[in-house]
């Protein structure tokens, strides 16, 4: 199985090509799982008319969803049968209905004409929840967060995922980090990353979204619908 997983920024590309080949195996089980995670600049919406006319400089993920689906439609179609490959979208959820929005996403690949279709992954609240739920990779990587606030933490929780990890581990907390701008922001979620994914155990993860992503991976993987 390849994997083509779309996600909606640079630190979730990070985590995601630390964390894939620990689900899915390196080369998986029978040598032939790959993967390519592109990241973009934030997520956007869905555009009414499923056309996505953003420019595609700016790389919002949901305004170019209509047509990157439909382009690896149209590229999957000549990958021939025994090749087999799936769009894995990967967003976060932060104040969206979850039901509402995987219907949203799934009237998308509809109407791409997408085969075998995408599958939806979704992060709750934020994707900071998949590290929250492996605290012992936290700890790890940083041996002085705050063990209040990672106690207090409930998991895949609505409550400000990021901002609650930032308070924990960052100097300043949240708000000494919201103050630098989103530029700062965004380099340190990049940071968190490139230390936290390491030290994650995929199979202790007690994120309820994390382990949907791990399991639809494995049944991708093995064939399963």
């Amino acid at each position: 199985m390849h994997f083509e997983i779309l996600v909606e920024d640079q630190s979730g590309q990070k985590a995601l090509e630390i964390l894939v080949p620990k689900i899915v195996g390196e080369e998986g089980v029978d040598g032939e799982h790959t993967f390519f995670v592109h990241s973009y600049k934030g997520l956007g919406r869905i555009p009414k008319d499923l056309k996505g006319t953003t420019d595609p400089e700016k790389r919002i993920l949901l305004d170019r969803l209509p047509k990157l689906l439909r382009g690896y439609a149209e590229t999957f179609r000549g990958y021939g049968k025994n090749y087999r490959a799936i769009v894995v979208v990967v967003c976060d959820l932060d104040d969206r209905a979850l039901s509402g929005f995987l219907g949203e996403l799934g009237q998308v690949s509809a109407a791409c004409s997408l085969a075998p279709g995408a599958c939806f992954c979704i992060a709750i609240e934020e994707g900071e929840a998949w590290f929250l739920g492996d605290l012992a990779a936290i700890r790890g990587a940083y041996p002085e967060a705050r063990e209040e606030v990672l106690s207090g933490y409930v998991n895949d929780s609505i409550c400000g995922t990021w901002e609650r990890l930032a308070d924990a581990i960052h100097p300043g907390g949240s708000k000494g980090l919201s103050s630098q701008g989103w530029r700062a922001i965004g380099r340190e979620k990049s940071r968190w990353a490139e230390r936290i994914a390491p030290r994650m155990e995929v199979e202790e993860n007690r994120s309820p979204s994390f382990v949907h992503f791990r399991n639809k991976l494995r049944e991708l993987a093995h064939g399963a619908p």
